[in-house]
């Protein structure tokens, strides 16, 4: 696969439409990470819209079931804003801990019933991604390749993340990390080069997001 397969082919087919609301997505993205880094409420508003967006892009294209995930992400990002609102003095920055053994129990929890979710909503994919209907349907699990079974794991990793970061615990970041790196690859195997790129870019903001809030936190704890 050279360069032009990998980032340009795959866009031949988009209108303009299709291809500024993808972008926009990207940057929307890329700014809710920044955000997140400086521990600013804004993380939520903006990765909202990102993956509005996308709920948008993938409704479009007849992708109910990775639309369905994209509005799980929302509702996710939605529960992280509210409660970021709640613990901010200045209703902007917010302050971050590490996580305790009970909310480690509860992520993991979490994890396990995310992957159940995922896997069962890949399951009626076929059914969701035929609107709906039975017709030249078979349900089942047998359309799955290596990287839908790697896209369930990683969006449970995310979804764990999100939760995290939702009661700003340093932790979320490493769940960032992994879930991005899987991600690179994963993206280009599906000949989505623009978007493996988006997922390097997310990998390195992660990487300096845990040593900022890391570094945030030792400096409140010796004040």
């Amino acid at each position: 696969m050279n360069l032009y397969d990998l980032f340009v082919k795959p866009y031949e087919s988009y209108d303009s439409l299709q291809i500024m609301l993808e972008a926009s997505g990207a940057i929307f993205g890329i700014l809710s990470v920044f955000f997140s880094i400086k521990k600013n409420i804004w993380v939520y508003p903006t990765g909202i819209i990102s993956t509005l967006i996308y709920v948008y892009l993938l409704f479009n294209a007849g992708l109910l079931g990775d639309c369905m995930i994209n509005v799980y992400y929302t509702v996710m990002s939605i529960y992280g804003w509210v409660l970021w609102a709640r613990n901010s003095e200045d209703h902007i920055h917010v302050e971050v801990t590490w996580a305790t053994r009970k909310e480690w129990i509860h992520a993991s929890i979490l994890f396990v019933m995310s992957l159940a979710l995922v896997t069962l909503i890949y399951y009626y994919k076929p059914y969701i991604d035929n609107q709906f209907s039975m017709e030249g349907v078979s349900l089942g699990l047998y359309h799955l390749d290596w990287a839908n079974w790697m896209d369930v794991f990683t969006t449970s990793i995310f979804l764990a993340g999100m939760w995290l970061m939702a009661k700003q615990r340093i932790e979320s970041w490493i769940f960032w990390i992994i879930g991005d790196l899987i991600c690179i690859p994963m993206m280009i195997f599906k000949g989505l080069g623009i978007t493996s790129v988006q997922y390097l870019v997310f990998t390195i903001m992660a990487i300096l997001g845990y040593v900022s809030w890391k570094k945030s936190f030792k400096e409140k704890k010796v004040q």
